[in-house]
Parts: structure tokens; C-alpha cells; sequence
């Protein structure tokens, strides 16, 4: 028989479902190992246990990727024009307004391109194999299929293997399937071939980490043919989704070069037509094209981003990718990985159930509390005493010292640090309790026990102290403790513990029992006669405001969906508790698989829960969500999570507990962890959102103002009222500041109340549009006027001054219009904007610098205007300024 090859990994051959021996037989390998030669054999067949990472994006392309804007291919355009035409300046000026959009867009975009590097770091360094009939410790990569390994407590798992053998094996796979606890697993158990990849209880994958017990195991895959080697494949085959604004600001691009083509050739035929020169006929045209593109469009969106971002790190949301920052405010969806996500990511224990009521545990920042009906009970009492010795000494968990700030920390399997954790916090101390009780023999746990037991020497008599498994300790159980002692338990007591059990089990609850047993001489491994001391519910507990966020999400029209590992019973119950769903349906990755994409999309109007699924699982979800239209955000923080992170239109990794693949995979990393920063972050996008609709408003007013101004002019036959270096100069300097302070306008009252915008709006809306028009004609009524009245009183030269100064003042004031939405309809304090008030400032006084400082003027070409000048300048400046007062004073009126 031939061993398989790399093609025969990647086949995905359910190696969990075949026993130990068939798996031996088809890698033709002995329990004793490999040969080193047979080894050196099938690395250079299979290659390194390593996982192949995506060559990183140069930063040439990164450079390239800023001259793609069709706004900054019309920028070039105009400059080579320029340059054509003998004039250098323009050119010159056009060409820094390039530099300066090139560079600000490199340097906000330039980052690692990591995710597949991070993927690295989930390699395992060392192995130990049999090798030769002997064990001994390698490289890991240079593991091969067929090698025979070793695992004990504290490993990572090397590469995936099939067990052969195990004694108490746990394994925390939580980043690589989302369960929330450790799995035990056993090599002899039957397991259906289309198993869940959490259901494997034969196998062990590479990089999850063992927390108990030891075992032997034969490799089946190395590299990118492991698990986690595919959800690099996976990820790695995943383009960069572009944002919403992304695509917003190129389809409106390529409106504002159609506008500039289509209105310079009309003027350019127009003067060719009247025997104009060609010439000033270009230089007519060039007029135009600069002045229908906002120069500053780029520098301003990428500044206003930059600001998002800075706002959001203070919040502690930290922006990877520059425009991710506004899609959060387009969010429709939100898809929340469980564990560590929505959960602590931490197992405590929540309810005890005694034989005579149910006590809720509560953690505070004075300890623990436990109460029943409103009532606080003492933790000195029976049985609450015996259960928290029980929960200190039936435990193998460690209290580190010196481990965090605290100067401690509890290690260990996650069930056992949190009933340690719980014994602690109500003042029972292990080393104590074994000074007074000293231990003298343990029975560990097994997967075919299902219970672990410590026997100590108490008062002259051998106390067996047990946890486990509810029906199997209550099974043996023949008494039962309550408050005020024991009493006999029967047939009828036995059901009545069982039935809480299932309760507990249905609220989503890990279950656990705990008894006691008066042993004497009992030297066996079986349990005695026990008494029932209580049922010992833990979960992993809602994250902080998780509730309140998902109902600040629901209120914003934003669904939250889970994607979990976890069983259904406990998935469903967690979103319940979070109030993600109240009667809507779960559905199980094995049915998942069996839905194809048509069907998948009909049922997620009624899903708000999946469960028991895989990588490429969570993948189809949010494409099938994003065929439905919807922008979705993906929170994650496990191996798992990597590849629908970077499908999703944003990715949001948690930074604490993340992975470093997670983290590289999203656009946003929560640093603190806490999902209620996503719904900070969400109401941070949409601020952005509305202030670059006003700003673009802004912008777009003041060009369409320029281009009507030079075609209304044009076709008059008058002299040109603008000269192309006058245009940038209004365009890059005096329009980009006070679009500027648009991006720091605070958040509308209603900002997180009203639904989420259509994603297939454009930023350019019919009725935006129609406002944009209104208000450039208004500036452009006021500045020909302005322009025709200095006409008749002297040179083109000075109404051309006159003009220029109307114009930018007239554009100055209209800031007002954008900050208040188009309207003064509801007067603002300016002082809730101070940067606002200093960009009208510096307008001023830069365009006085422009007339007033000689050798800036001469390359302007402007001339000083004369006190009668300004009295025509300041009135029609100020016409925008009383039309927006004036619609505001209509729309209240109208409004009640």
C-alpha cells in the first residue's frame, strides 16, 4: 500500500471516523513510529510542517494603488494640459496638490500586510516522536504524516493528529472552533464521519492546547493541509473587500470627470467656434476641468478618516484600514463570534442548586455573594461549606503567584480555575484546607468515569470529596445534604435532582455535582455510597453591556447575529440572555452544510443563532448576507474567525484576547475587548458619514458655484472671470479648510435612532443634488453680479479681483449651510465648532494675504481693491448665508 501524498492531506479524508488501527494501516506506520529514513522520505514528498504565508504587498503597489482615483487621473490630466500650454505655474501648483493627495493617502494606507504572516505564529517549535522505536524531540516542521507524537499538559498540538491513545486528555480548542471549554477526547470513540470539527473527539489539531492528561497520536496532516493551515488557504484567497466609501467616492469620481470633460469641451467648442485662439481656448478649458474637481475632495475625506481613526483609538477601537472607518456607520448586520465576543471568554460559576433551593452566585468587588429569593445566605453554612471545600481541593487548577498585577493569577483547565476561583473568592484557601485535611490519595478524572475524587483525612475519618457528572453521581447517591443536615434519599429525591439538572442544562449552564462519602478503609476506584451536596452550574458570562449594546445596535436598525462553536441548547440560551433573539430559530452547521445558497438566504430573515460551525461556515453566512445587500460587520478573535473577518465589508477583532491572525485579518481591533465599543465605534462611522456628505456638500456647492461663474461668463462672450491659478487656489486653499472643520462637526441628537442608510445610496442623491444646484446658483448669482458691476467701472483685471474676493467669501459663509445640513433650519452656537470659526478666520485673512502681499498677488494676478469695491464684495458674499436663514425660518414654520 502506498502512502498518501500532500494531495491526499488536502483531500480532507475523515481520518476521525476510522479507528486507530485503520489509520495506522493507511499511513503504513507501527505505534512504534517512523524510520529516520522512511521520515526524510515523506518531507520531501509532503514538505515542512509550516504554514506558507502570502508574499506581503510592496509598498510600490500600495504607491501605485493612490494614483487610481479618477479624481487624481483628472489632476495629471490638467497639469500635462497646463504644462502643454506654456504655462509652468499651473502646472507647478497642480502638480504639489498632487504630491500632497498621493502622500497623505500613502501614508495613511501604508501597513503590514501580516495576516497570513501571523499565521506563523501558531506554530508549534519543538515535538515530541517516536522515532527509530525511540522517543525523542524534534523540530516541528519537520514533522511528517505517519509520525508518531506525544502530548501532555502544557503542549500546543503540533500538527493534526489521529489519538491512538489517551489518559485524561482536555484540549482548548476554543480559537480554532469557538467551543467555549475544554473537549474531552478519547481515541476509541465511534464518530460519524460528517462530524462537526468540535465533535472530534479522536482528534487533536494543531496549535490548540492541551490542558490535561497525556496521549500518543499519529500525525495525518502537516502545514497548510492541518486545519489551521486551511483557514490560511482560505483567508489568503480572499481579495480586500472594498468599503462602501470606497465605492461611494469613485462612482462620484467618475461623475465629476464626465462634468469636466463634457462642460470644457462645450466651452472649448464654443470659443473654437467664435475664431477665438487656441490658446486661450485651452486655457478656457483648463479653467473648467480645475475648477468641477474639489482638488481637496482627497486630502479631506483621507484627513477626516484620520481624525475618525483618532477619535475611535481614544475610544478604544483601533482602525487598521483607513476607510473601515466610515463603514461601521453603514453596518446593517452585525455577526458576533461568542466566546470572548459576546461572553467573557471565562467559565464562573452562577447557580448552585442545594437539595432545598436554588442560590445565585454573584462576584462583586468584595467577593463572592450567594443569595436565594432576595436573601443572602452565609457561605459558613450547610451545604454552601462543603461544596466550596469541594470546589478547592477536588482541583488540579494552580494559584501562580507573582502571574499579573495582582501578584497571582489561577491556571488550568478553565471548569477548575473557576471553581478555585469561586472557593477563593468566598475565603476557603486550598493550602489551609489541607493542612487541616491533608489529602491522601486522589482519583483522577476520565472520560469513562466522568468523575474525579480526592480522599482526606478529616477528624480521625477518611473523607472522599467527589465532582462529576450529575446523573452518574447521582446514580450512587443515597442521601442528600441540606441546610440543617442530612436525610435520606430515594427514587423520587434521585428524579428531583435530575430534573434540575436539565434545567440548568436548558439555561445554557455546564453542570457539574458534587458529593461526599464517609470511605474507612475503601481502597478501590469506585464510588461508595454518596451524599448529594449540590449541582454546580457555570457558564461563560455575558462581556460587560453586551445587553445594552445589542439593544443600542437593535435601536439603531442594526440586527446582531451569533456565529458559534457552542452546542445549540447553551447558543441559544446565551442569546436570550443577551437579547439577540427571543424566539428565533438556531441553526446547526451539519444542517448549514446541507442548505445551498438560495435556501440559506431565505432563512436568515428568522436566524439570529448559528451553531456547531466551521471556518468556511461562517464564510457562507456573511456572503450570503452581503447577496442580500447587507454591510456587514464580522467580530471575532479566534483562528477561526480569520477568513470571514476579511470577507466581511468590516472586520472587528478583539486585541486583548484575540489572535494575532484575528487581529490581522480585521479592519478595526477593540483594544479593551468590550463589545460595547462596536457600538461606539458604529456611532463614530456614521458621524463620519454624515460629515463628509457635508463636506462634500460644501465642496461640490462651491465648484458647481466656480464652473457656473467661468460657463455663464463663456457663453456671454465675457472676458474670463477666473484664472485657472485663482481656482486652485480657492479649490486647495480656501474651500479645504473649512471643509476641514466640517470633520470635526459633533454628533447629531439622532445620530443612533434612526435606521441605517441604504448602502446602494450614493453619496450624490437626487435631492442632494437639487440643494447643491440651489445653493451654487445663489453664489453664483452673487459673484457675476459682483463681477459685471466691477466691469463696468474698470479693467478685467480688477473685476476679476472683485470676483475672486466675492467668490471666496460668498463660499466661506455658505459653511454655515453645510454645518447646519444644508439649512439654517435649527441655529447651532458656533462655539460647538470652534475649529469651524477658525477656518472662516483663516479664509480671511489668507485671501487678504493673497491681495495684499505684492509678490503673491502678481502670481494671482490680482489688484487691491478699493474701499467701494468692498462695499460691492461683503453684501453679495453674504447671500448664501441669508438663503440658508431664510429656507431654515420657511422649514420651522412649516414644521409647526
Amino acid at each position: 500500500m502506498t502512502a498518501p501524498t500532500r494531495r491526499d492531506q488536502e483531500a480532507g479524508e475523515p481520518w476521525h471516523a476510522s479507528s486507530a488501527d485503520e489509520v495506522l494501516s493507511r499511513l503504513e506506520v507501527t505505534p512504534s513510529g517512523l524510520s529516520t529514513d522512511e521520515a526524510k522520505i515523506r518531507l520531501e514528498r509532503y514538505g515542512e510542517n509550516r504554514i506558507a504565508v502570502a508574499k506581503a504587498e510592496s509598498i510600490w503597489r500600495i504607491l501605485l494603488d493612490q494614483l487610481r482615483s479618477v479624481v487624481v487621473l483628472l489632476l495629471i490630466a490638467a497639469a500635462g494640459v497646463a504644462w502643454a500650454i506654456g504655462d509652468p505655474i499651473d502646472a507647478a501648483a497642480i502638480a504639489v496638490v498632487l504630491l500632497i493627495n498621493v502622500a497623505i493617502g500613502f501614508t495613511t494606507e501604508f501597513r503590514a500586510r501580516r495576516a497570513m504572516a501571523a499565521l506563523r505564529s501558531l506554530e508549534v517549535p519543538r515535538a515530541t516522536v517516536r522515532r527509530d522505536g525511540h522517543r525523542t524531540t524534534i523540530g516541528a516542521r519537520e514533522l511528517v504524516p505517519g509520525d508518531v507524537i506525544e502530548l501532555e499538559a502544557g503542549q500546543a498540538v503540533p500538527a493534526d493528529a489521529r489519538l491512538l491513545s489517551a489518559a485524561e486528555l482536555r484540549i482548548n480548542e476554543a480559537p480554532l472552533t469557538g467551543e467555549s471549554a475544554p473537549v474531552d477526547k478519547t481515541p476509541d470513540r465511534p464518530i460519524d464521519p460528517d462530524a462537526a470539527l468540535a465533535e472530534r473527539a479522536t482528534m487533536a489539531y494543531q496549535s490548540t492546547a492541551v490542558v490535561a492528561g497525556t496521549a500518543t497520536a499519529v500525525v495525518i496532516a502537516t502545514g497548510n493541509a492541518t486545519e489551521v493551515g486551511r483557514i490560511g488557504v482560505l483567508t489568503s484567497g480572499l481579495g480586500e473587500e472594498r468599503t462602501p466609501l470606497e465605492l461611494r467616492l469613485d462612482a462620484l469620481g467618475r461623475r465629476l470627470v464626465v462634468l469636466a470633460l463634457v462642460v470644457a469641451a462645450a466651452v472649448g467648442a464654443l470659443g473654437l467656434a467664435r475664431g477665438e485662439a487656441i490658446g486661450f481656448v485651452a486655457q478656457t478649458a483648463l479653467a473648467l476641468a480645475i475648477a468641477a474637481v474639489p482638488e481637496g475632495l482627497p486630502a479631506v475625506a483621507t484627513i477626516t478618516l484620520a481624525l475618525g481613526v483618532w477619535r475611535m483609538a481614544r475610544r478604544q477601537a483601533v482602525v487598521r484600514k483607513l476607510p473601515a472607518v466610515e463603514t461601521l456607520g453603514s453596518a446593517t448586520v452585525v455577526c458576533a463570534d461568542k466566546t470572548g465576543t459576546l461572553t467573557a471568554g471565562e467559565m464562573r460559576v452562577t447557580v448552585l442548586a442545594t437539595a432545598d433551593e436554588t442560590v445565585r452566585v454573584e462576584f462583586g468587588t468584595e467577593g463572592v455573594t450567594f443569595s436565594a429569593d432576595q436573601e443572602r445566605r452565609d457561605p459558613e453554612g450547610l451545604p454552601i461549606a462543603d461544596l466550596l471545600r469541594v470546589s478547592s481541593l477536588v482541583n488540579r487548577a494552580e494559584l501562580v503567584e507573582g502571574a499579573d498585577e495582582n501578584g497571582h493569577a489561577v491556571v488550568g483547565d478553565p471548569t477548575e480555575v473557576a471553581l478555585l476561583v469561586l472557593a477563593r473568592a468566598a475565603g476557603v484557601i486550598r493550602e489551609r484546607e489541607l493542612e487541616r485535611t491533608p489529602e491522601v490519595r486522589t482519583i483522577p478524572f476520565s472520560s469513562e468515569r466522568q468523575w474525579m475524587a480526592t480522599v482526606h483525612e478529616d477528624a480521625g475519618r477518611r473523607v472522599m470529596l467527589v465532582k462529576g457528572a450529575p446523573g452518574r453521581l447521582t446514580e450512587c447517591a443515597e442521601r442528600e445534604l441540606t441546610a440543617s443536615g442530612e436525610r435520606p434519599l430515594d427514587d423520587a429525591g434521585r428524579e428531583r435532582w435530575r430534573q434540575r439538572n436539565r434545567e440548568m442544562a436548558a439555561r445554557g449552564l455546564r453542570v457539574l455535582a458534587a458529593a461526599r462519602a464517609d470511605v474507612g478503609d475503601h481502597e478501590g476506584e469506585s464510588l461508595p455510597s454518596l451524599t448529594m451536596i449540590a449541582l454546580i452550574g457555570l457558564a461563560d458570562p455575558p462581556a460587560d453591556d453586551v445587553p445594552e449594546t445589542v439593544d443600542l445596535l437593535h435601536a439603531a436598525g442594526i440586527r446582531t447575529v451569533m456565529i458559534t462553536g457552542d452546542q445549540q441548547l447553551t447558543a441559544l440560551a446565551i442569546a436570550r440572555q443577551l437579547g439577540i433573539t427571543k424566539d428565533g430559530e438556531a441553526v446547526e452547521g451539519r444542517e448549514l452544510a446541507t442548505l445551498d445558497a438560495a435556501a440559506l438566504a431565505e432563512r436568515l430573515d428568522n436566524v439570529a443563532v448559528f451553531n456547531r460551525v466551521s471556518p468556511i461556515d461562517k464564510l457562507r453566512i456573511v456572503e450570503a448576507l452581503q447577496e442580500r445587500g447587507e454591510i456587514v460587520a464580522m467580530l471575532g478573535d479566534g483562528v477561526n474567525d480569520a477568513a470571514a473577518l476579511k470577507k466581511a465589508d468590516i472586520g472587528v477583532a478583539m486585541g486583548g484576547r484575540g489572535t494575532d491572525i484575528a487581529k490581522d485579518a480585521a479592519d478595526v481591533v477593540l483594544a479593551d475587548d468590550r463589545f460595547a465599543t462596536i457600538g461606539v465605534a458604529v456611532e463614530e462611522g456614521r458621524v463620519i458619514f454624515d460629515n463628509i456628505r457635508k463636506f462634500v456638500f460644501y465642496l461640490f456647492s462651491c465648484n458647481v458655484a466656480e464652473v457656473l461663474v467661468l460657463l455663464i461668463a463663456g457663453l456671454a462672450g465675457l472676458p474670463q472671470p477666473l484664472l485657472p491659478l485663482q481656482i486652485l487656489w480657492l479649490n486647495v486653499v480656501t474651500d479645504t479648510f473649512p471643509a476641514l472643520s466640517l470633520a470635526v462637526e459633533p454628533a447629531e441628537e439622532e445620530t443612533m435612532a434612526r435606521p441605517p442608510r441604504d448602502p446602494r445610496q450614493a453619496i450624490l442623491s437626487r435631492e442632494f443634488l437639487g440643494w447643491i444646484a440651489g445653493y451654487a446658483a445663489v453664489i453664483t448669482a452673487g459673484s457675476l453680479t459682483a463681477y459685471l458691476i466691477a466691469l463696468d467701472d474698470g479693467a478685467p483685471t480688477h473685476a476679476r479681483s472683485v470676483a475672486f474676493m466675492t467668490l471666496a467669501l460668498a463660499q466661506a459663509v455658505h459653511l454655515a449651510n453645510a454645518r447646519h445640513g444644508a439649512m439654517v433650519a435649527r441655529p447651532r452656537r458656533f462655539g460647538r465648532n470652534r475649529w469651524a470659526i477658525g477656518a472662516l478666520a483663516l479664509v480671511v485673512a489668507l485671501q487678504l494675504l493673497a491681495m495684499y502681499a505684492p509678490p503673491l498677488a502678481a502670481i494671482l494676478g490680482l489688484t487691491v481693491l478699493a474701499p467701494r469695491d468692498w462695499a460691492i464684495v461683503i453684501p453679495f458674499a453674504l447671500l448664501p448665508l441669508l438663503a440658508g436663514l431664510a429656507l431654515g425660518l420657511v422649514r420651522r414654520h412649516r414644521g409647526g
